[in-house]
This record gives structure tokens, C-alpha cells and sequence, in this order.
């Protein structure tokens, strides 16, 4: 009876949340999708083909049982649906909101090969966990026993908020360092809330605190506090900073005033959003209100910025980005939101330099004012490099000037060298200046220093991030039982 349930992709239509209209969702940050009703997400669900082979779920960072909670969602076992998401995923809400699933889940759905759209996998993940904290069946963490054992965690990202959750739930004693005066990283600075909501990961901060995790904020690892203080004061370390290191550009003038980065940009407008005082939004140095923006870069973070430029109140708004949209980084979902509020794509375009007159394009001199233009060369895709990409090259004579009061550099972010910053010996990094460590477990060259996230394989997605933030804490608790057997012998 349960199967006929499913099945539904070649009578059904794949069908997505309403989405707000753009002329509306520009003059706010709320999260532009509505919530499905219960109905919508059972017809939704029922189009699951519940494959022998899921390659949705194989192509899931955290391998969620997807298939199944598709179909206890159309048979309105929601509660059930609920606990099969939460049980491979930390954060089913915020990955149903972020995770690019037109690249990973949905990008690899039977239905969607076979021409009857994929099964809107996102969306329903989304609101069962919704559902799930509407109707408190959000569970405390409460340890069946406490152990004496204690984990320091530096960084308060998705890495390592996912550690943090299942250490606790395994009784361990839990501390979380962090930078910012608020947890959640780059979930709650670095993505704006038309995207995701801060209360929906200010709501998990708060489920983590009363578990009992304990949070150090404002604290900078290496100025305020010593790695070698963190690492006597617990039985293990948990590195998961992130990559917060803005890649640059070394065009002429590229250092003048109105030419900022994406990762100060965005932090500016969340923290407006939550009310704080930013003098240097204020001031219009981070604000985009009245002004001719030109992002550049082509990843989601560039998504981000040039959507929020629009609706902080942008005279106009231009993406550049050296390649075409067929090879542009990031999720093709973000670019059609963008475009439809109004973004301007120029494709194969780069800056060449950084003007404070528009009718100097050809000069290259110390701005002496403000910057006010960009001098774009035009690309061409030319032979693929060693990754396969076809490599951009410049098109001779083919520049032109692109006016702008604001440029945000959005070129994607790189580790900061850590060793040197903490100042700790013996913490091996790759050539690209990641810690070493190993693929599994996250251990790292120092006895009982795990790391795990993007400060391990470089800038990435949040659901990377959680999954290896779980593989850590299942390494981090064989380690301390471990050591308890030795300290017993």
C-alpha cells in the first residue's frame, strides 16, 4: 500500500516553493521561497522513484538516507522523516536552505536523467526540519552519562558546531573558541539571510548551548589565548577556523578607496540585520545605497554580494567574471535568482586596473581620488589547463571602462598560515598552506590535534564541512577511549 505512494514523477510535476517576486524580495533580506504546505511537500515527495542505487544519496557528502525520508514524508510519517534526516545530518535545515543541490542531490536524481525533473529534494528537507522544531520534536541534548574527558574546538563554524553536537551527545565535555562575538561563522556573518535566516542557525546555537557546549567569543586564537593554553587545558583539539584569508587582486590602484572585500562586505550587512552598530556601513564605505557596484568573481560568494548590493539599494549592479556561465563556479539556482533582480553578468570580462577618472583607461598611475572606474579587459576560453577548464586569455585592444563607485573583490578565500599566527611548532600544512591531516579521522601531525572543514581541503560547502566535522568527532571519541585504556593499563 506504502508504494503506491510513490512513484508519481511521470503524473506529477516537479514543482518548487513559490518564490517571492523579485520587485518584492529586493527590498528585504527575508529568505525569498515560502515554506511548502504539508500537502505540497507529500506530493512533492511522492515523485521519488526510491531507485535501487539512490544517486542522490550516493552523491551526498553526508550520504543522507534521502529516498527514504522522501517516502515517509508522502506518507505523512513526518516525525519519522524527521529522525531518519537528523540521524546523518546535523543541520538538515540550514543544508535544505544552502546546499547547492542542483550540483550534488538533485543534480544526480534518475527522474532528472530521464526527463521528468528532479525530485525537489532541498525543499523537502527544509520542511521537515521546520516542521520538526515547530512541533518540539527538536530533542535537548542530554548525555545518557558525562565523561571527564574534555574537547577544545577552535572555530564556530558548521565544522565545528557539528563536532560539538555529537561530542556532547557522547557526554564529553565541549569548548568552542571563536573570533566573531557570535557562533555559527560563516553561516551567520558570510551568508546573507535572503538565503538563510540568522534565526534559523541562531536557533541551533541555542539548542547547543543548553546541551551544555561551552562558547569562548571575541577570542582570537594566538592574541588572546595561546593554541599551547587550549591544547593543555583539554584531553584533545579540534581545529575547524575555516579559510577567512581574502584572495587578492594585484592590479594598478587595486588598493583605493571604494574597493573592498567580499567577506567585509557581507559581514557589514549581517550584522546590520542584527542590529548592531557599523560605523563603517554608516559611513557608506560597506554600503551599496546610491552607488555603481561591480562585483568580481564568479563563485556563490559572488551571488551573494552582488544580491545584497541590490537590495541595499544599488543604482547598478555587474558581476565580472573571466569565464563564460557554463564554467562559472557557482550554483546555477543563485545565478537565476540573481539575474532576476536585476543583476548585469559580464561574462569573459577581468579587471585590468583601477581608475579614479573614467577617461583614464589607458593610464596606469597612483589614484589620486577615489576610485571610479574599472578598466575591463575582454577574455576569450582558450586551451583547457590541467584541471580541464579552458584557460581565459585576454583579448588585445579589446578593453573598455566599466563606471563604478564600489568594487568587491569576490576571488574566494585561502588558509591563513596558522602555524605562524598561533605561533605553534610542529603543526604540519600542505603547499597550499591547509593543515595536514588525515583524510578519515582529521588527525594532524600533533598528538591529539585533529582539524577538519575548509582550513583541511581548502574554501568549500557548508555540507563538507558538517560531514567532516562528524567523521572528527567519531575519530576524537576512538581517540579518548584510547587513551583512557592506556591510562588504565
Amino acid at each position: 500500500m506504502a508504494g503506491q505512494k510513490m512513484l508519481k514523477f511521470t503524473t506529477v510535476n516537479r514543482d518548487m516553493p513559490e518564490k517571492r517576486p523579485p520587485d518584492l524580495r529586493n527590498e528585504d533580506f527575508h529568505e525569498i521561497y515560502a515554506e511548502f504546505a504539508r500537502e505540497k511537500a507529500a506530493e512533492q515527495a511522492s515523485r521519488c522513484s526510491q531507485c535501487g542505487v539512490p544517486y542522490c544519496q550516493s552523491h551526498c557528502p553526508l550520504q543522507n538516507n534521502i529516498p527514504d525520508w522522501l517516502r515517509l514524508t508522502a506518507e505523512g510519517r513526518l516525525r519519522e522523516a524527521y529522525d531518519i534526516s537528523q540521524a546523518t545530518n546535523t543541520f538538515p535545515e540550514i543544508c535544505g536552505r544552502i546546499c547547492p543541490q542542483d550540483r550534488l542531490c538533485e543534480g544526480n536524481c534518475v527522474i532528472e536523467q530521464s526527463g521528468h525533473g528532479t525530485v525537489t529534494i532541498g525543499a523537502v528537507e527544509k520542511y521537515i526540519t521546520d516542521t520538526a522544531f515547530a512541533e518540539g520534536w527538536v530533542q535537548p541534548i542530554r548525555p545518557y552519562a558525562e565523561r571527564s574527558e574534555s574537547v577544545g574546538i577552535i572555530g564556530a563554524g558548521p565544522g565545528g558546531l557539528a563536532a560539538a553536537d555529537m561530542l556532547r551527545r557522547a557526554g564529553v565535555q565541549v569548548t568552542v573558541y571563536d573570533r566573531y562575538d557570535r557562533g555559527g561563522g560563516l553561516m551567520t556573518y558570510g551568508i546573507p539571510g535572503f538565503k538563510l535566516e540568522k534565526d534559523v542557525v541562531m536557533q541551533r546555537m541555542a539548542q547547543l548551548e543548553d546541551g551544555g557546549v561551552q562558547f569562548v567569543l571575541n577570542c582570537n586564537v594566538g592574541t588572546d589565548l595561546t593554541f599551547d593554553a587550549i591544547r593543555g587545558k583539554h584531553d584533545a583539539v579540534l581545529i575547524a577556523t575555516g579559510v577567512y584569508k581574502t584572495r587578492d587582486l594585484d592590479n594598478p590602484g587595486h588598493d583605493a578607496d571604494g574597493i573592498v572585500r567580499a567577506i567585509d562586505y557581507l559581514t557589514a550587512s549581517n550584522r546590520v540585520g542584527f542590529g548592531d552598530d557599523v560605523p563603517e556601513f554608516t559611513s557608506g564605505e560597506l554600503n551599496a545605497m546610491g552607488k555603481r557596484v561591480v562585483v568580481i568573481g564568479g563563485g556563490d560568494t559572488a551571488m551573494d554580494c552582488v544580491r545584497t548590493a541590490i537590495r541595499q539599494g544599488a543604482t547598478s549592479v555587474k558581476c565580472l567574471y573571466r569565464r563564460d556561465k557554463a564554467n562559472m563556479p557557482g550554483s546555477q539556482r543563485e545565478v537565476q535568482n540573481a539575474e532576476e533582480e536585476g543583476i548585469e553578468f559580464v561574462w569573459l570580462s577581468a579587471p585590468r586596473m583601477f581608475v579614479d577618472d573614467p577617461a583614464n583607461r589607458d593610464e596606469v598611475r597612483a589614484l589620486t581620488g577615489p576610485m571610479r572606474g574599472v578598466v575591463v579587459d575582454r577574455m576569450r576560453l582558450g586551451q583547457p589547463d590541467v584541471t580541464g577548464r579552458r584557460s581565459p586569455e585576454m583579448i588585445e585592444g579589446a578593453h573598455y571602462v566599466e563606471e563604478a563607485d564600489l568594487v568587491v573583490k569576490a576571488l574566494g578565500f585561502e588558509p591563513e598560515d596558522l602555524p605562524t599566527l598561533w605561533g605553534v611548532d610542529g603543526l604540519e600544512v600542505t603547499r597550499w598552506g591547509t593543515i595536514k591531516a588525515d583524510f578519515t579521522t582529521g588527525r594532524t601531525s600533533l598528538d591529539g590535534v585533529f582539524a577538519a572543514g575548509d582550513i583541511v581541503r581548502g574554501a568549500s560547502l557548508v555540507v563538507w564541512a558538517i560531514k567532516d566535522g562528524r567523521d572528527c568527532a567519531t575519530a576524537i571519541l576512538n581517540y579518548l577511549s584510547q587513551s583512557d585504556a592506556v591510562a588504565a593499563e
